[in-house]
């Protein structure tokens, strides 16, 4: 449902947003005033959700900069509070970027303790460029997955191939797109969340940012340090320049293999022998052996070099998925065929039996990826970093290298982070860390609990990536303490 949108203007507009910017047309509007006049029009969700969840749609600026350039819609979702005294909106980012919100409150509402259930309204949303908000789109769907599952060789020729396909992708991106394409950064996103908490009444923003989610939520607290009510971040993406990202996540991943790999040699069924060491340089061999001769699968589709990496990681993101990898594994070193790979691959980049897609996650990887700065492109550096990450992560290290081309020619300049990194006069924040995070290293929550003014960190020993809903109960009591009574764990606290 659309929103209605009042004539009249708000003053908090103009408060919060006028500054710096311009008309680009006598008849264009010249403030963000009207967004906040809105009213929310909640109605029914559609097929697949429950009655009680209830759905809208507002309008954000396409530029935050800008307020000449038009506007945008933004979807949300929520389900009221059971009992009669809410304490406000609970609002929810689930992470990717590029996944659901909308989509994944209605599979996550259940897991949430009843107290919470009773007390929130529980609201999630889709981010700008993804789902049921206007979305950013690169090409056909066809065209999406003959670029997410491209492999390339490391030589000259390899890598050309590669920067060409690249620049290309990044201008359908833009054809497509138009101006949203470079305003899908964070602080953007956090501006959205600020507009959300006026519409919803509340007074202070209540907020849980799983994964690229805390990153969001870092984003708003540094902001709006003085709106900030209970926020946990959980699963920590902070910011950092393009090659540190990539070497954190590199030995992320690598960790994350190795610790599968020693589980596996204990079972009986795993189709690895000898040691650790042995067994990830039989995983490198197969990556090498899907680059040059893909594997077949009983769809008629090659499991090439791409799409076998993204079948290993996406089942080291918990532990809980050890079991299938090493299906898939004795699979492929047994029988030669790729189809478990395959599956895990594209289910994980939301390809649909029928061709169509179900998830703007990879999209949204890239282009907030290279909003956020490109790394270098230039050989001789890329070539170094390449060497580095092989080194600091000889399996999985090559996944990440050669990142300087993904982004050398993207159409639109990055947005250069400028909020509060301390988020100095915001209330307590909760920052939890996972030690076995394959995709967001666990340090990256101590180096952000550390620079948060208020931080205070929460650890979980375990392997997984995030660490809420997931099933330990200390850490979801911790959690739930926080969100009811605003009472922290000590700061430090270990769950097992």
């Amino acid at each position: 449902m659309r929103l209605k949108v009042i004539a009249a203007m708000s003053a908090i507009g103009a408060a919060l947003f006028a500054g710096g910017c311009s008309s680009a047309r006598s008849s264009a509007p010249t403030s963000f005033d009207g967004y906040f006049d809105q009213v929310i029009d909640w109605g029914d969700c559609g097929s697949g959700f429950g009655q009680d969840f209830q759905c809208a749609t507002i309008a954000a600026p396409t530029s935050w900069r800008d307020p000449s350039i038009g506007s945008i819609d933004v979807a949300l979702i929520r389900r009221a509070a059971l009992g009669d005294d809410s304490l406000g909106s609970l609002l929810f980012n689930f992470g990717g970027p590029g996944g659901s919100g909308v989509e994944a409150l209605n599979s996550a509402y259940f897991r949430l303790a009843i107290p919470i259930r009773q007390n929130f309204d529980i609201v999630s949303f889709d981010q700008r460029g993804v789902g049921r908000s206007t979305r950013v789109i690169c090409g056909t769907d066809a065209e999406k997955y003959e670029f997410l599952t491209a492999d390339f060789t490391d030589d000259d020729a390899g890598l050309a191939e590669l920067a060409e396909r690249n620049a290309a992708w990044g201008q359908a991106c833009y054809t497509n797109t138009g101006a949203l394409l470079g305003n899908v950064d964070a602080m953007s996103v956090a501006r959205d969340m600020e507009l959300m908490r006026h519409l919803l009444g509340d007074e202070k923003l209540n907020f849980i940012g799983f994964s690229y989610g805390s990153r969001l939520g870092t984003a708003y607290a540094g902001l709006f340090p003085n709106r900030v009510g209970r926020f946990v971040l959980d699963g920590v993406v902070p910011s950092l320049s393009p090659e540190e990202w990539s070497l954190g996540q590199a030995v992320g991943f690598e960790n994350a293999l190795r610790s599968y790999v020693t589980d596996c040699l204990t079972q009986l069924n795993c189709p690895f022998t000898g040691t650790a060491d042995q067994a990830l340089a039989k995983v490198t061999a197969l990556l090498l052996q899907a680059r040059e001769t893909p594997f077949p699968t009983t769809t008629g589709r090659y499991l090439n070099r791409s799409l076998l990496s993204n079948g290993i990681a996406v089942n080291l993101y918990s532990q809980n998925s050890w079991t299938q990898l090493t299906n898939a594994f004795a699979e492929l070193i047994n029988r030669g065929r790729g189809d478990l790979f395959l599956r895990f691959a594209e289910t994980w980049m939301g390809k649909n039996p029928d061709g169509s897609f179900n998830s703007d996650l990879f999209t949204m990887i890239s282009v907030t990826g290279c909003l956020r700065g490109a790394a270098s492109a230039d050989p001789e550096t890329m070539a170094t970093n390449a060497q580095y990450l092989i080194e600091a992560a000889p399996t999985m290290g090559w996944w990440f290298s050669h990142g300087g081309l993904t982004c050398r020619d993207w159409p639109v300049p990055p947005v250069i982070d400028d909020f509060d990194v301390h988020a100095t006069g915001a209330p307590p924040i909760l920052v939890i860390g996972t030690t076995g995070d394959s995709a967001t290293p666990y340090e990256w929550a101590v180096h952000l609990a550390d620079t948060l003014d208020s931080g205070v960190l929460l650890t979980l020993e375990r392997e997984q990536h995030t660490a809420y809903l997931s099933g330990n109960h200390c850490i979801d009591r911790a959690v739930n303490e926080f969100l009811l009574t605003g009472e922290l764990p000590p700061d430090g606290k270990i769950c097992r």
